[in-house]
């Protein structure tokens, strides 16, 4: 039995915050904008997992008004999610996602988001694929106001 989950985030930009995604701090920025530490690869990844398993979303499990979050390292979100669809008889067969930015210049640092992706969430390289999009000046992502993320996953029992 397989099962395929679909999540997605976005967060507007912040210059006076670090950027992080998927678990690796961006120092050429800008920063996002939110309660936890903003990762919007790593909550769309979540968000799909969750939704895979028929778990919720992340704001059921992870409120964003709820203090205990507040700053919190958006990894713990992904291995607790995970954790969840295990729990219930699901195993991750693979992620693909999609950062969409205008800036920084993402391609560098995909290698080492897969690795660390693949890290938290113990299973090897190879199923992880991560890419980078510009939004061509279009829209929020386009005029450098925000960054989003999508992610499908795919569970199997």
């Amino acid at each position: 039995m397989i099962r395929v989950g679909i999540g997605e985030d976005i967060h507007p930009t912040d210059d006076s915050r670090t950027l992080i995604l998927g678990g690796v701090i961006i120092e050429e920025g800008p920063g996002l904008r939110g309660h936890s530490d903003a990762d919007v690869l790593l909550h769309a990844i979540t968000d799909a997992i969750l939704g895979a398993a028929a778990l919720g979303d992340i704001g059921h499990h992870f409120p964003p008004n709820d203090p205990r979050h507040a700053h919190a390292d958006s990894a713990d979100f992904l291995r607790t999610a995970l954790r969840l669809a295990r729990q219930t008889g699901w195993t991750l067969g693979n992620i693909d996602a999609t950062i969409r930015a205008e800036r920084p210049r993402l391609a560098p640092y995909i290698p080492h988001i897969r690795e660390r992706i693949a890290a938290i969430a113990g299973v090897d390289i190879s199923t992880i694929s991560i890419k980078a999009k510009t939004s061509e000046g279009l829209d929020a992502v386009g005029r450098g106001e925000a960054i989003a993320a999508i992610a499908v996953v795919l569970l199997h029992q």
